[in-house]
């Protein structure tokens, strides 16, 4: 295997292609939902800061839940469809590692 094959599948199984991590493609969209995440969590304080009624300020908390699972899950997606599928593909240690890596994220978001 050339040197310069072996530091493809480096690069590979380190969760980048081309243009870096997976999620890299859809870094717009991530940032545009992460704003307005942002900008609940801004409401939020504000709710409380106005001392607004109890239910009111629980249902945005429950929206920007939602909001960051979400995230999380389209997140993910994205690191078992490029970091994963490119370990798996180059088998070894690292296949091994990047699975355990991606059942423990969905261990931690399903107790979350």
């Amino acid at each position: 295997m050339t040197t310069q094959h072996q530091e493809q599948l480096s690069h590979e199984s380190d969760c980048h292609h081309d243009s870096g991590h997976g999620y890299l493609d859809h870094k717009d969209e991530y940032l545009r939902r992460l704003r307005r995440i942002e900008g609940q969590a801004r409401g939020l304080q504000r709710m409380v800061d106005e001392e607004q009624y109890c239910i009111d300020i629980l249902t945005q908390v429950s929206a920007m839940t939602k909001a960051l699972e979400g995230l999380a899950l389209a997140m993910l997606d994205e690191h078992l469809s490029h970091c994963v599928v490119r370990a798996a593909r180059a088998g070894g240690a690292e296949a091994d590692e990047k699975l355990a890596e991606a059942s423990a994220a969905i261990a931690r978001l399903v107790r979350s």
